[in-house]
């Protein structure tokens, strides 16, 4: 009866075991698409420093929380430089409570100082036509986008979370 507990005790360690290595292992090719944010990411895994909610983030730099589709959770930040990069599932747009609409690319990148974003890639915005969001800035309760020229919204409208409606391309 032992030799019988022991091979099952040992085939369920091993296969715990290989369940944790395999999880290790996907973690780690999880990170291929971004080594300085994975090598940051992992060493912040091991630390347990768990990364804050991106609207959090927005928050406590005064941007407003729906900036981004509600399923962009996934994000880098680089505290020391303000990079932002925020991941999105798929491309998609959003539309806001002000009639405005946003396209975001799978990736966006700019850089997050107190009160704007700036120097943003993968965003757009529709202006007649869909043109490039360079930089938005929060003052009070205006919201200035700037995309080719600055066009001030009410910042309200960016308060809330929105799902994004995928489209083909960006």
């Amino acid at each position: 009866m032992d030799q019988i507990l022991n091979k099952v005790g040992s085939y369920w360690f091993s296969q715990k075991a290989n369940k944790e290595i395999n999880s290790v292992g996907d973690d780690i090719n999880s990170l291929s698409s971004s080594i300085e944010g994975g090598a940051k990411w992992l060493v912040n895994k091991v630390k347990g420093k768990m990364q804050k909610p991106l609207p959090e983030l927005l928050k406590e730099y005064d941007m407003a929380v729906g900036i981004f589709p509600r399923d962009a959770t996934n994000y880098e930040f680089n505290e020391e430089t303000g990079k932002l990069t925020v991941f999105v599932p798929a491309v998609c747009e959003v539309g806001y409570k002000d009639s405005s609409v946003l396209r975001f690319s799978t990736t966006i990148t700019g850089y997050l100082e107190k009160g704007k974003l700036v120097d943003i890639e993968g965003m757009k915005t529709k202006v007649m036509i869909w043109v490039k969001v360079s930089c938005i800035s929060s003052d009070g309760s205006k919201l200035h986008v700037t995309a080719g020229m600055k066009k001030t919204r009410s910042r309200e409208a960016y308060e809330v979370l929105r799902d994004g409606v995928t489209v083909e391309k960006f």
